[in-house]
């Protein structure tokens, strides 16, 4: 009975955990989205506008590593329970805010509670997977479509409703998720864990101490990259592929930002396969090297071509994931992996907010996007040259014969 229960409980972790991801990833997208209409609505420029959202994306990731303690030192499950109901209820009174203050304070509360996820969600998934790379991937693929989620969502419920219910209608859906999930931990359906179902032989200090250096530059560039794309995707779209969206209009931008989103979910997976059976430095570099020409195409195509090429390059940044949290998971001591996974994320997410901050004044000073994509291809090369100091995975090492292990076990 005892291990039907903790197979449950493992398999939902793997559901809620999933479901979370999508969640956390939510009103970014979603802002971005809105903003078309906020533009009008505040009387603002785009640049202005975009303002509005950072500090709740300083906060996703600046917060991360004290709710990675939280979930270290306390509970997951309760940590998770908070990430749910506190993401909605401030998601909830963003919709309700009528002036940018406001706004951008309810924003900025939503990235609290938000920044619970990452740390906490992932290195409890963690805990429970056997084939890391995998649970990765299918976790990683409800994280990739959140944005996808988030903008047709939001383009759907603006052109229907107005801008507020692009807010509250998911918000009430978070809550009433945290509040399912709550009663399934109290009445003991999903029990909290603190070992790791699979254990691994710890890595040398030396190589901790240079993954890490090297995590440090490649996250960071993975956060920007990401961050700053996806700020720019709706605003590009609405002025390079016209034809496609109905004259610009927020419906069809949100389509299209939808199925590039969709697109980039699946390649989590695929991520996650290569990453249980191929050296992560390998996966994790050939990542970064498939960026650089499609974030130097898109600074230039415009049409149904720079649909496909958003499509290829956001891919291969998330695509990069499961390979970076599994070296992370990896490197990092079992009993201090939320509170790593955190600081991982003010890197990611807190400094990556840089690319928001990039992508908005990039746009009011040139008025277009050429030299946001040109910045970004810089970027994502220096990312692949400074991966290529990762330690190799040599046959033999701890690392490896997890690896083989693995594969044995499918």
């Amino acid at each position: 009975m005892t291990d039907f229960k903790e197979t449950l409980s493992a398999r939902l972790s793997l559901v809620f955990s999933s479901i979370g991801h999508t969640c956390s990833h939510l009103f970014g997208p979603i802002f971005y989205i809105v903003a078309l209409a906020l533009e009008k609505y505040l009387n603002l420029s785009h640049g202005e506008v975009i303002m509005l959202v950072v500090a709740g994306n300083v906060l996703l990731g600046v917060a991360a590593p004290l709710a990675g303690w939280l979930g270290d030192r306390w509970s997951a499950t309760g940590m998770m329970g908070v990430f749910f109901i506190g993401t909605g209820g401030a998601m909830i009174l963003t919709g309700m805010a009528s002036t940018p203050f406001t706004i951008g304070l309810w924003l900025a509360a939503t990235g609290l509670f938000a920044s619970i996820y990452h740390p906490v969600g992932i290195s409890w998934l963690v805990r429970h997977a056997v084939n890391r790379g995998m649970a990765l991937g299918i976790n990683g693929i409800f994280g990739g479509i959140g944005p996808a989620v988030a903008a047709l969502s939001a383009g759907f419920l603006v052109d229907l409703w107005g801008w507020r219910a692009a807010f509250i209608v998911p918000g009430a859906v978070l809550v009433t998720t945290g509040l399912i999930f709550s009663g399934l931990c109290m009445r003991g359906v999903i029990i909290e864990t603190k070992t790791d179902r699979r254990p691994e032989a710890p890595a040398s200090s030396g190589d901790r101490i240079r993954v890490f250096l090297v995590l440090a530059f490649t996250m960071l560039s993975t956060g920007i990259i990401y961050q700053a794309t996806q700020a720019g995707l709706p605003k590009v779209f609405s002025e390079r592929v016209s034809d496609l969206t109905a004259g610009g209009g927020v419906l069809g931008v949100s389509a299209l930002v939808a199925i590039v989103y969709f697109f980039a979910g699946g390649m989590q997976l695929i991520g996650g396969w290569l990453a249980d059976r191929f050296p992560l430095k390998t996966v994790y570099i050939i990542s970064y090297s498939l960026q650089i020409p499609f974030l130097f195409f898109a600074a230039g195509f415009s049409g149904a071509a720079l649909v496909v090429v958003a499509m290829a390059m956001v891919a291969a940044n998330v695509g990069s994931l499961p390979a970076e949290n599994s070296l992370v998971a990896r490197y990092a001591p079992s009993r201090w992996r939320g509170l790593v996974f955190g600081l991982k994320f003010v890197v990611a997410f807190g400094i990556g907010a840089l690319g928001v901050v990039m992508e908005g004044m990039l746009y009011d000073l040139t008025g277009g996007f050429y030299w946001l994509f040109t910045v970004l291809a810089v970027l994502a090369l220096l990312a692949a040259l400074v991966g290529i100091l990762l330690p190799n995975e040599r046959p033999g090492s701890p690392l490896s014969k997890a690896s083989h292990a693995s594969q044995a076990a499918e």
